[in-house]
């Protein structure tokens, strides 16, 4: 029988290793990169799925396929703190393997890890502002227990700014900001042929989620929106996403993707009247059938980034109802 590989090649000396996760996405791509032979440096890890037997078993089968184990890395690199970019890297860098992260996301994002007790109590603060309430509350506070127990954060984290050259694994990666989907989201671009390890910046299949967390920034689909025209004028020739397949034609994805959310906002915009209505029922609206308690809660965080993008350009305004937000015309 034929042997069935756990990574393929997807751009010279970059490995593309689908790791399963239990997310609708179904898998979560790490990349391996591989220096060339003769060439300085080691093999580096690009994210890190998440503590499940499933994908932790899988990712170190993936490595035995290039006689590796953790401690042989010479990196994990972080394209942001998500769970299923993020999860074990607290277990590889106790195999002596430096984690490397975005300074923005080590600052925004990598604290939603390490001191979750605080944001915990903002993220449940969060939600009741902007009208969950009941079963749906209690049964977020389960789920989000359920993946701090899948996480585990690196401790001593190494960073590095926007812009910057990252030498690793004989290969010159330009480190690209691009806040939105995570406030510290970054991408990795390897500038002698274009490649561009794109993380959950663009996707192919679906648009990734923009959401409006208690520890984000403000407006975070208006720093999406900047980041997309960032991403079409590196002008890669390949992006390499955190999910599904790679893009070739990169400036054509981002279009697509400006063109759903200007969509996305009208339809919002319609929805409003004179009456004041939570973000948890425009998001009922906005997001209609049945969906998973993960999915719902995306689907309200999304819902939330696009009634803070109609505030800020004047389209919609809120008020207060006794501590509960309320969005009108």
């Amino acid at each position: 029988m034929p042997q069935t590989h756990l990574s393929a090649e997807v751009a010279p000396g970059i490995y593309a290793i689908p790791v399963p996760i239990p997310y609708p996405f179904r898998y979560v791509n790490c990349y391996l990169l591989l220096p060339r032979p003769l060439s300085s440096g080691g093999a580096v890890l690009v994210d890190a799925a998440l503590d499940t037997p499933e994908a932790r078993g899988s990712l170190e089968a993936a490595l035995r396929e290039h006689g590796l184990a953790w401690g042989d890395l010479e990196a994990l690199l972080i394209t942001h703190h998500h769970p299923d970019h993020y999860g074990l890297a607290g277990l590889i860098e106790a195999q002596g393997v430096p984690v490397y992260m975005l300074d923005v996301e080590e600052e925004r994002g990598h604290i939603f890890w390490s001191e979750p007790e605080r944001m915990h109590q903002a993220g449940m603060a969060h939600f009741r502002l902007h009208g969950v309430v009941g079963d749906y509350l209690s049964g977020l506070e389960q789920e989000m227990a359920q993946t701090h127990s899948r996480v585990h954060p690196a401790q001593s984290l190494r960073t590095f700014g926007d812009g910057e050259v990252l030498e690793l694994a004989g290969m010159r990666l330009r480190a690209v900001w691009t806040p939105g989907h995570a406030d510290g989201h970054s991408m990795f671009l390897r500038e002698t042929d274009g490649v561009l390890l794109a993380g959950d910046q663009i996707l192919e299949k679906i648009s990734p989620n923009i959401g409006r967390w208690a520890y984000a920034y403000p407006n975070p689909l208006a720093h999406y929106l900047r980041s997309l025209e960032k991403t079409a004028a590196l002008q890669a020739r390949l992006a390499l996403p955190g999910h599904y397949r790679p893009i070739e034609d990169i400036g054509g994805r981002v279009a697509e993707l400006k063109a759903h959310h200007m969509e996305r906002l009208g339809f919002l915009e319609g929805l409003l009247d004179d009456r004041p209505q939570t973000c948890w029922q425009l998001s009922l609206a906005l997001f209609p059938g049945e969906l998973s308690l993960a999915q719902r809660r995306f689907a309200w965080a999304e819902t939330l980034a696009h009634l803070e993008y109609l505030v800020e350009a004047g389209r919609a305004r809120w008020v207060d109802q006794g501590g509960v937000l309320g969005y009108l015309r």
